[in-house]
């Protein structure tokens, strides 16, 4: 069955975790058919089938579609991208899915709503979302074969090791997406090689140095909350999955296992023993070079709204301020926020979601509940972000020329803070309190050293954003790692097809 803009495939729907022996009957006998018929196109010469997965989360959709439509732009391949069934209709809660190169296939992982940690157990969100998301993905794939369109090549983002599993029951090779840093990738890398014996023994020293060669500029407090702070101990248990899943691939293969990351070479020289980290990014949303869909999960306030307000004020005059998709700042930190941004007597654009409480409005500012952020980031009245440091607004930001000022919550964000400020030198973290708290005074302070108009910070993030374009640009480092991952798949495919048929029973 093709993927249509409004269907969902019979089996897809059909193969749930409560049905196991139809789920096995599903899995085991169509193997073959879609082996020989993946096989069979490589060899006929036809397009290769790429399936790009993400996590039905903001920050793993955006750079994972972008992903996408880099692999079709040139109509050299079919791409088909996936993500859960929840996900897909709040990416087109407006309209359908609009006609391109990119067409998309939701699968189910079993729930009607994202990851709420206030009302879920993340054990058995995860769970449940590998145990009905493998078999339903598993039948999509399979249902695209049966289409004469069979998959010929996997890409898939964070927290969905099981994918790799999916790939492996359909004889088709797969790759991880990193979507965070390439020395956030090291930094887990170490960990699972004795670092954890590290920032065990010095949990209670945040400052100090871990003298990682990807990260020199690291300390304790840096680390991926995941690894400084425990807790989440299902996303770590994820992570662990993803990399023990690469380490038996380069036992098996004796070569280096390939990962694509959303960064590039100019920014981050990063190396990791047996792994070849294909820097293919900045990958941005397209909406602000066509007007296309960003598959944004929030719906955003109509574009003049504030994009009309951004066009009244002085160029680099505007602090724009957003936490994200997921990260909420506490009432008392709204409230530091609030003073600062008032104090600061410069115009700002905050995007509050959820409740307005301690966020009361100054004289010259503009409150959204979301935004098309490259768009703002992009304009030329803004003139530094205030920012979660998640890693889709770091490179954005980067990529933008904004210099950036850092309230890191969780996850990788304080390592994302750190890089902006100590290796790249394009932002300032601020420091909290005995409470956990950015004070007013402290946060004027970052806002007033990152919007200086002829500071260091304003000049680095300008260099970086020229290298930043210069390496997606045709020719450019970006583009001829992609090109070059996309040539060793084609040379690849002949082998790979000639060891698939060799296994087949």
């Amino acid at each position: 069955m093709t993927p249509s803009h409004s269907s969902f495939p019979d089996d897809a729907a059909t193969c749930h975790p409560q049905n196991p022996a139809k789920c096995a009957k599903q899995k085991n006998q169509p193997r073959t058919r879609n082996r020989g018929s993946a096989r069979e196109m490589v060899q006929q010469g036809r397009k290769h089938h790429f399936l790009v997965v993400a996590f039905a989360a903001q920050g793993h959709i955006n750079p994972a579609l972008q992903l996408a439509k880099r692999l079709a732009i040139d109509g050299s391949a079919d791409v088909t991208f996936a993500t859960t069934v929840w996900g897909q209709r709040k990416m087109f809660a407006a309209a359908p899915p609009p006609p391109g190169p990119v067409s998309f296939l939701p699968f189910s992982d079993g729930h009607d709503s994202p990851f709420d940690p206030s009302s879920h157990n993340p054990n058995e969100y995860m769970a449940r979302a590998k145990l009905a998301g493998y078999p339903s993905l598993l039948a999509a794939a399979l249902s695209l074969s049966s289409a004469g369109r069979p998959l010929t090549f996997i890409i898939h983002t964070l927290v969905l090791p099981w994918v790799a599993d999916v790939a492996r029951d359909l004889a088709v090779p797969s790759a991880l997406f990193w979507i965070q840093p390439a020395a956030v990738f090291a930094v887990y890398h170490h960990f699972f090689h004795g670092l954890d014996a590290v920032v065990s023994a010095h949990r209670h020293e945040p400052d100090f140095p871990l003298r990682l060669a990807a990260a020199p500029s690291l300390r304790v407090r840096d680390l991926p909350s995941f690894l400084s702070a425990g807790g989440h101990s299902f996303v770590l248990s994820s992570f662990r999955d993803v990399f023990m899943g690469l380490y038996r691939e380069l036992e098996i293969t004796q070569k280096n296992v390939r990962v694509l990351v959303n960064s590039f070479e100019e920014l981050e020289e990063v190396h990791v023993a047996g792994v070849e980290l294909v820097r293919v990014g900045p990958l941005l949303p397209s909406a602000v070079n066509n007007g296309e869909d960003n598959g944004d999960l929030l719906e955003p306030a109509a574009k003049e709204e504030y994009l009309n307000w951004l066009s009244s004020k002085a160029e680099r005059s505007v602090v724009y301020v957003s936490f994200g998709s997921v990260s909420v700042p506490t009432e008392r930190q709204r409230e530091e926020i609030a003073l600062a941004l008032a104090e600061s007597r410069r115009p700002f654009l905050w995007v509050v979601r959820g409740s307005r409480a301690a966020t009361a409005a100054a004289e010259d500012c503009k409150l959204v509940e979301w935004c098309a952020q490259v768009e703002v980031l992009a304009h030329p009245a803004v003139g530094c972000f205030v920012t979660h440091c998640g890693w889709n607004s770091t490179i954005e930001s980067l990529a933008c020329g904004v210099p950036t000022v850092g309230l890191p919550q969780w996850t990788e964000q304080p390592t994302n803070a750190r890089l902006a400020e100590a290796t790249w030198r394009v932002g300032v973290t601020a420091r909290v309190n005995a409470a956990g708290v950015v004070e007013a005074a402290e946060l004027r302070r970052c806002v007033d050293l990152a919007m200086e108009p002829d500071g260091e910070i304003r000049k680095n993030a300008l260099l970086w954003s020229l290298k930043a374009g210069e390496a997606v640009r045709p020719g450019g480092s970006s583009d001829r790692n992609l090109r070059a991952f996309l040539d060793s798949i084609h040379q690849e495919s002949a082998v790979f097809s000639r060891s698939s048929s060799a296994h087949v029973v």
